[in-house]
């Protein structure tokens, strides 16, 4: 048994109603319930959340199961872990124990059920693996990244300043999408980052995060081009 978990507390504050608020014409939270039921991969599709609000909503939209979250998992400074651990938990104690979770995040409008299949299909394929999870390069080299001080700037490593991008090494980061993870590492708190997750790369322009004004504002314009494409 496969279940998603979408976490979705109720109290943003740089933008205040995050989950739900409307882009590119439905709620936020509709996009990964939809890619989530898309890829047909799960026995339920659940929402951790603390808002009645955004439980409507997520029904509304698809969702087979709301989970309460307590007080204590609700607060600014709580991680992803916990919470999904809870749900699991609090769904495994009617329904059994399941195979493989999924948490992916209510702000990723770009996901889709493809990328959702790979990460599944390559993490059930390598027993030794634990987590599979979308990542994404960086647009830039991060080695000729500089800081700024008051009156001038200064290279992180200087070294590194006078190279060709091309010889330079390409790095990634999370994109913030999905976390495929076996039974035992969600349990456990296996660590995410570690050789023994793998990576389902994405292309940078599937990618926004949506954590301010300006983030959602580019993620819109971003969205829109991308379907105006395809």
């Amino acid at each position: 048994m496969n279940i998603a978990v979408i976490p979705a507390r109720g109290g943003s504050k740089r933008i205040v109603g995050k989950n739900i608020k409307p882009f590119a014409g439905k709620p936020l939270i509709a996009y990964s319930i939809e890619a989530a039921q898309a890829s047909e991969l799960f026995d339920e599709i659940i929402v951790s959340t603390d808002s009645d609000e955004i439980a409507a909503i997520a029904e509304q939209y698809g969702a087979t199961q709301i989970i309460s979250r307590p007080e204590s998992l609700s607060n600014d400074y709580v991680g992803t872990f916990p919470v999904v651990k809870h749900a699991v938990e609090v769904f495994e104690q009617s329904a059994g124990e399941v195979d493989y979770i999924c948490c992916i995040y209510a702000t990723a409008p770009f996901l889709s059920a493809e990328r959702l299949k790979e990460g599944l299909h390559r993490l059930a394929a390598d027993s030794t693996k634990q987590f599979a999870f979308s990542v994404t390069s960086f647009p830039f080299p991060v080695q000729r990244a500089i800081k700024l001080f008051e009156g001038g700037v200064t290279p992180v490593d200087a070294g590194q300043m006078g190279k060709r991008s091309q010889d330079l090494e390409e790095y990634y980061h999370d994109a913030g999408q999905f976390y495929w993870g076996t039974r035992s590492a969600w349990k456990n708190d296996k660590a995410t980052f570690a050789p023994h997750s793998i990576p389902v790369i994405l292309p940078r322009y599937l990618v926004q995060d949506i954590d301010t004004p300006e983030d959602w504002k580019r993620a819109e314009l971003m969205y829109r081009a991308y379907t105006m494409s395809e």
